[in-house]
């Protein structure tokens, strides 16, 4: 897709005001029922900027876009789209790499000066497993584990499946989990030491009575752990591995390394932690932006704040919350574009 790809492109040069202008643009169009044929069908639609029609006219008129080949061809992006395809590694680190002259994996992997995050190193581990799809059968097989592990330590608690998964995509790259527990908090292990192949937890850094962030993209501040799953492959039936011919079953590896992210979250703020956790990205932008302009509250992962009334709005489900927003209930299926 012609957008994804300038949008990403402006993502790797940290221009976050035309990666946005691509990637809302993109939402717009793949929420029509018709595929764009004529310029005359894009008048009327919301973010269909100057640079945004130039590129849909050139698709039209000549079946694809110079500027997104000219990308794709591009010595940097190629660089950035490999070295962000690793777990751990960011747009940041792909500069200081790109400045040091490297230009491809195989040159990061060779270069023994680099000093490797401990997420990195995993990252190159497990990079074949990594970088394939998660099938819905997977996550399934995944988010089993993960609910009998969690109710063993806390049988009350709540464990839900978020991201694309629950917007019913059937792929994915990862997995995200959203724990609560009605009860008393408890710091037990929350997952087997024998399925995990990587883990790192970063402690909630949530301050009680604090105002909802204004930013748009605003991390949240939850209890996380971002972790690599061992899944044992005859726990799912469409196995992602096929035996070769040139090797022995018994070589054949019987597990994949899947990334998991879990986030906790107090049972009090769970809706909300549910609805940003749910995305899609660009659908909690501009749920986000809409709560701002239109309502004069402040909504994030957290919490939604109205300004007018200096008063926090509780919510106990999804549903209360576009209720205090004046916006029917969106369900998580209608929210990819």
């Amino acid at each position: 897709d012609a957008f994804e790809i300038m949008a990403e492109n402006y993502e790797f040069k940290e221009n976050e005001t035309f990666c946005l202008e691509f990637l809302r643009a993109a939402s717009v169009l793949k929420f029509l029922p018709f595929p764009v044929t004529r310029m005359k069908e894009i008048q009327g639609l919301p973010c269909m900027g100057d640079r945004v029609r130039d590129v849909i006219e050139e698709i039209i008129e000549e079946g694809e876009s110079s500027r997104a080949k000219e990308v794709l061809n591009d010595e940097r992006y190629k660089s950035f789209k490999q070295f962000t395809s690793v777990f751990g590694v960011g747009v940041k680190t792909s500069e200081k790499w790109y400045r040091m002259g490297l230009r491809t994996l195989e040159e990061v992997k060779a270069d023994k000066t680099l000093k490797l995050s401990k997420m990195q190193r995993a990252g190159f581990l497990y990079y074949e497993d990594l970088v394939s799809c998660v099938s819905k059968a997977e996550a399934d097989a995944v988010s089993l584990i993960v609910k009998n592990t969690v109710c063993t330590f806390l049988p009350d608690a709540l464990v839900t499946i978020t991201g694309g998964f629950r917007r019913g995509k059937k792929i994915g790259h990862d997995i995200d989990f959203l724990i609560t527990n009605p009860g008393p908090r408890e710091d037990d292990e929350l997952l087997h030491k024998g399925l995990l192949l990587y883990c790192d937890i970063i402690e909630s850094t949530f301050v009680k009575e604090q105002l909802p962030s204004r930013k748009v993209d605003a991390m949240d501040n939850f209890q996380k752990c971002f972790a690599i799953l061992k899944l044992y492959e005859p726990r799912v039936d469409n196995s992602s591995y096929n035996a070769s011919k040139n090797f022995d079953m018994a070589e054949v590896k019987d597990w994949k390394a899947i990334r998991i992210d879990l986030v906790i979250t107090p049972f009090e703020q769970y809706a909300y932690a549910l609805l940003g956790w749910t995305g899609s990205r660009q659908f909690g932008r501009d749920l986000r932006r809409y709560a701002t302009h239109e309502r004069k509250m402040i909504l994030d992962n957290h919490a939604l704040y109205d300004r007018r009334k200096r008063i926090f709005l509780k919510a106990g489900s999804e549903e209360e919350i576009f209720a205090h927003l004046g916006l029917d209930y969106v369900e998580p299926w209608e929210r990819n574009a």
